[in-house]
This record gives C-alpha cells, sequence and structure tokens, in this order.
C-alpha cells in the first residue's frame, strides 16, 4: 500500500529535479558561457551534473523514502516524459538537450525500470537495483567530465574509463565481490557505442544482470543488506 509519505517525498524530488534542470542548470550554461566554454561542452557538463545532482541522489534517497519501488518508477517514467516532448515538439531546453539524441530520456527509463526490476527480483534487496543506476548516474558522470576536461568534446577515452572504474569499484564493493565486479563490468561497457544502445541502457542493464546471476548462483558473493 502506498503511503502518503511515500507521495510527498516523491513530489518534493520531483520539484528538486525540475528546479535543477530547469533552473540551476541553465544558470550554470550561461556562466559556462561566460567563461568562453562552447556550447556543446557546456551542455556535456550540465548533462554530467544532472546525472549525479538528480539521477544519482534521487536513487540513494529511494531506500529511505521508499517502502516500495512503484512511486520511483512513476516518477522516473514522468520525467521521461517531460524530456522527451521537447525533442517532439522542436523546442530543446538548449542548456542540456541537443538535437542527435534524446540519451536523457533513456536515462530516465532505464533509471525506473532498472530500479524496480532489480528490487522485484532481489526479493527486496533494493541496492541491487540501484547500484547500476549509481553507475550510470555518478560513474558515467565522472566519466564525461574527464573526458570532456581533456578533449573539450564528447569522446570515448580510456582515461574516463579509467576514472570511473576507480569510482565504481569501490562503490560496487557496498554489495561485495558482485557489485565491484558489477563496477568493473560497467566501467568497461560504458566505452563502447552500439548502433541502437547508448551507454545509458547498457551500463546499468550488463551490471544489473551480473547482480541478479551472482543473486541467484552465487549468494555468497553478495553482501545482504
Amino acid at each position: 500500500m502506498i503511503e502518503l509519505s511515500e507521495i510527498l517525498s516523491a513530489s518534493i524530488l520531483f520539484l528538486w529535479v525540475l528546479i535543477l534542470v530547469l533552473f540551476i542548470t541553465r544558470r550554470l550554461y550561461v556562466y559556462m558561457r561566460s567563461r568562453g566554454l562552447e556550447h556543446n561542452v557546456a551542455i556535456y557538463y550540465n548533462r554530467k551534473i544532472i546525472h549525479i545532482l538528480a539521477g544519482g541522489l534521487c536513487a540513494i534517497s529511494v531506500p529511505i523514502l521508499f517502502r516500495t519501488p512503484l512511486i520511483p518508477f512513476i516518477f522516473a517514467l514522468a520525467l521521461a516524459l517531460l524530456t522527451y516532448i521537447p525533442h517532439r515538439v522542436g523546442r530543446l531546453m538548449y542548456w542540456f538537450q541537443v538535437e542527435e539524441n534524446s540519451y536523457e530520456t533513456s536515462f530516465c527509463i532505464m533509471w525506473g525500470v532498472v530500479i524496480s526490476v532489480g528490487w522485484l527480483l532481489s526479493n527486496g534487496n533494493f541496492w541491487i537495483g540501484i547500484l547500476p543506476v549509481l553507475f550510470m548516474s555518478i560513474g558515467d558522470a565522472v566519466t564525461g567530465i574527464v573526458r570532456n576536461k581533456l578533449y573539450g568534446r564528447r569522446t570515448k577515452s580510456w582515461w574516463g574509463n579509467l576514472a570511473m572504474a576507480i569510482l565504481s569499484i569501490p562503490l560496487g564493493a557496498i554489495l561485495g565481490l558482485a557489485g565491484a565486479i558489477a563496477g568493473v563490468a560497467a566501467s568497461i561497457v560504458e566505452h563502447f557505442e552500439f548502433k541502437f544502445i547508448d551507454d545509458n541502457v547498457s551500463i546499468p542493464l550488463v551490471s544489473l544482470i551480473i547482480l541478479l546471476i551472482a543473486n541467484v548462483y552465487a549468494p555468497w558473493m553478495i553482501y545482504v543488506w
């Protein structure tokens, strides 16, 4: 049963994400441009800031604020719709969206799906869904920030993947050996681009599969919260 506190918590998180996306990052875009950063560089930094302060922060809040994954799932799909509509109507939020792709929409969808599937298929060990989302939110953000700093554009680089691994492996270790292995896999798979799958799909999907397999066939590899 959904509790009133869950609805209130979701409303507060939703409001925070809207403030971050619609106001804070827009101001940051103006500031970065005034400091001489190119349009695409400013956009890329903003996307990673949103990854961390929206995707990462909200994911960490889930086990504290919610009793089931239902409300977070609805919350994520609502944000997916709000990020997809500008692409459909041709009115992008230029300070973080680009015409070439709608990866921010797949980010929102995977955020909700992975947390929900991990939570349900592990019989309530919510970290099995949350950890892959943190790899996507925080780990991938670190990768992108390092690459943006080094190259000033969106590109793949093993230096970025190394930075991601340095963060993701100890982060994954909160779930034991399986989590650390999932962190390694997420850091590697991020380097590769697939025709129809962006890394907002591949990173959480690969790491979730590893954790679910370990949960069934090698539960000794997972620290149970």
